[in-house]
């Protein structure tokens, strides 16, 4: 197999190393964060005047026309940054929602150009890791559809001008069948946006009758569990881009920080550690291109088998290289003012979103195994 970048992913690739290297340091993320809706709209329409926006996004609708390899290289350039702009809710869910089901011509011009934010509103509170968990409901009157029911932890939901919301047509609670997937205006909600603890926003929804603006489908799962797959193997990438970045942090500090008057960096011990913390990093980078390369694979159970492998390595080696790097650094890993704990807080919700270690664990293992 053939692990070369063409031209194009090479210009992507340069594109978003060069804007993460000269606007995101960690002092500029700082000043992103502290603006009113906790990012920089400034750095969302320099996204999109790179193309950024569009990558996954078709020609025909003001894209780039790329795909998996070309979202990997973003996201993990985006971990290194630990860039807080609403990229995952936006083009990743929001956007995929739409490329895979309906509205294409209509949406995804406005968000390549940034002019439309999105939302996924689609977890609720009772369901913990159970994506086919909907009690919101959908109902028609006089050829219009309204919306019943409360999402939480709408991922920057407090900013988006259009929220895509999953509610029940038919069905149990749990049951895959029945649930249909509805775009909806923002200002047809009541939301309340707080800050996460690795730096993002999320909302708390509520929908009293809020009039449909957009049906996407009506028969969403297949569309939900897709998109969620694509999202998940975005993550694992971005999580690959903040693990090296730990781990380039915690090795520049050992040749720096001196006890006993010698660099701890000498220390045998230590070498061992850093040695662990680049054997789990790797590990991960091979199963997040894994994931990025079964993320497009038509079978929804092994592609689902694979992302769920590529969750589990992700979260383990998410936690061994995030607890290597802050006891290294010792007490200055766990002060605001330094990066590592930062990267670690990022690592640890990459871990919890859309199913933790545990639950992808179980996946793996009724599925049969990775392989």
């Amino acid at each position: 197999m053939d692990f070369d970048l063409s031209d194009d992913q090479r210009l992507i690739k340069d594109s978003v190393d060069r804007l993460i290297a000269d606007q995101y340091g960690f002092e500029q993320r700082k000043a992103h964060k502290a603006g009113p809706e906790g990012w920089s709209r400034a750095m969302w329409g320099q996204m999109a005047e790179l193309g950024l926006l569009g990558v996954a996004i078709d020609e025909a609708q003001g894209g780039f026309g790329g795909g998996p390899v070309e979202m990997m290289l973003v996201a993990e350039a985006f971990g290194r940054g630990l860039v807080v702009e609403p990229y995952l809710a936006t083009v990743v869910l929001g956007g995929g929602l739409i490329r895979h089901s309906a509205q294409q011509e209509t949406y995804l011009p406005r968000v390549a150009d940034g002019s439309l934010l999105l939302a996924f509103a689609h977890h609720e509170r009772m369901a913990r890791h159970n994506l086919c968990h909907v009690t919101c409901t959908a109902r028609e009157e006089a050829g219009v559809w309204l919306i019943e029911g409360e999402k939480s932890l709408v991922l920057h939901g407090d900013c988006a001008d259009k929220i895509i919301v999953s509610a029940r047509i038919s069905g149990g609670a749990n049951e895959a069948d029945g649930i249909g997937l509805f775009l909806i205006d923002a200002s047809q909600t009541q939301r309340r946006g707080y800050a996460t603890q690795d730096g993002q926003r999320a909302a708390e929804i509520s929908f009293a009758g809020a009039r449909v603006e957009a049906v996407l489908s009506l028969n969403a799962w297949p569309v939900i569990a897709r998109t969620v797959d694509e999202a998940i193997a975005f993550l694992c990438a971005e999580a690959v881009g903040g693990m090296a970045e730990m781990h380039a942090i915690t090795v520049d500090y050992m040749k720096t920080r001196k006890q006993f008057g010698r660099a701890i960096g000498e220390f045998q011990v230590l070498q061992h550690r850093a040695v662990d913390m680049l054997v789990n990093l790797e590990q991960a980078r091979s199963m997040a291109l894994y994931a990025t390369m079964m993320s497009a694979e038509a079978d929804a159970v092994e592609r689902g088998r694979a992302i769920s492998s590529a969750k589990v390595q992700i979260g383990k080696s998410g936690r061994a290289v995030g607890q290597e790097a802050v006891q290294l650094h010792g007490g200055i890993a766990m002060t605001m003012e330094y990066k590592v704990g930062h990267y670690f807080k990022r690592m640890t919700m990459i871990e919890k979103l859309f199913g933790d270690t545990e639950a992808h664990l179980v996946k793996v293992a009724q599925a049969g195994g990775a392989l």
